[in-house]
């Protein structure tokens, strides 16, 4: 972003367009956005793995195709379990397990749960490698964490499956860049964030009127086919606010602290989100430079 702030955008668009496809072919929900974070849901866990190593293949192509220091790498973490969901949001603690595994995952590299590797034994052709028990924070027990093993350079179609107990949670973030084809319109890239998390069906009709071949396209033809739902009141609102904050603010994922500011960029805990951002930042800024 510093050398090149518009070439950034269109890379980090360009792997957007190729992570949103693929979820929606693997019959997933992206339930949040932030920054260079995804958050996305499946009602199977083996829709979930195959659409994870999709995308690793997918952008490892990608790569291929641009100078080293344009790429960018994607962590991916998977866990299964029971999450709240609440005004087309999810979150609680099988979305916080799989953002720590994301960040435990090295870059091109996929992280699940024993949950995850239990359930697809004997169902798909993938190994796990056992990295071991992991305390993680804000959860009480120890999570066993496994690594995916699969060629970043084979293509893996997207079966359909039969939907499994549970709901798979699969957080993506920290990409280290693009697809093959062409590169989204950094203009085209901030009109969709402006009307992704909106369930407007006009602002979506919008964005397709005015890129009909555009990187979203397919995911804002998803989004329109879904029924408007009911804008919540004052009270209510403020309920979900109120449980979304707390499902963070122990936490120490910056992306769920810029998923707050941006779904409620004046709510009741927006100085304390910038707060902790800075916090994390600076951390993370002082274990770069050791």
């Amino acid at each position: 972003m510093h050398r090149d702030e518009e070439a950034a955008l269109a890379t980090l668009s360009s792997h957007r367009s190729i992570i949103d496809a693929i979820i929606v072919q693997g019959r997933g929900e992206i339930s949040g956005t932030a920054g260079d974070s995804v958050l996305a849901e499946f009602a199977s866990v083996v829709d979930a793995v195959h659409s994870a190593v999709s995308i690793q293949q997918a952008l490892t192509k990608a790569n291929a195709a641009l100078p080293q220091d344009r790429r960018m790498m994607l962590r991916i973490g998977i866990n299964v379990g029971d999450v709240m969901v609440k005004d087309d949001g999810i979150f609680g603690d099988g979305v916080n397990v799989a953002a720590r595994l994301e960040a435990m995952a090295e870059p091109g590299s996929i992280s699940v749960t024993r949950g995850v590797r239990d359930h697809l034994r004997d169902r798909m052709d993938y190994e796990f490698e056992d990295l071991g028990e992991h305390t993680v924070k804000n959860i009480t027990r120890p999570v066993r964490v496994f690594r995916v093993k699969f060629d970043p350079n084979a293509t893996s179609p997207l079966p359909i499956s039969e939907p499994a107990d549970g709901k798979s949670s699969i957080q993506l973030t920290d990409m280290d860049a693009t697809s093959e084809g062409r590169g989204a319109d950094p203009v085209e890239l901030e009109f969709w964030k402006s009307v992704e998390s909106s369930g407007d069906h006009e602002e979506y009709r919008a964005y397709l009127q005015q890129y009909p071949d555009g990187d979203f396209t397919a995911l804002a033809k998803t989004r329109l086919a879904k029924p408007t739902a009911a804008k919540p009141d004052v009270a209510a609102d403020r309920e979900v606010e109120l449980e979304f904050w707390a499902s963070i603010k122990d936490g120490d994922v910056a992306a769920s602290f810029e998923a707050y500011l941006e779904k409620y960029p004046e709510g009741e805990f927006k100085a304390l989100a910038e707060i902790r951002l800075a916090e994390l930042s600076g951390f993370q800024n002082q274990r770069d430079n050791r």
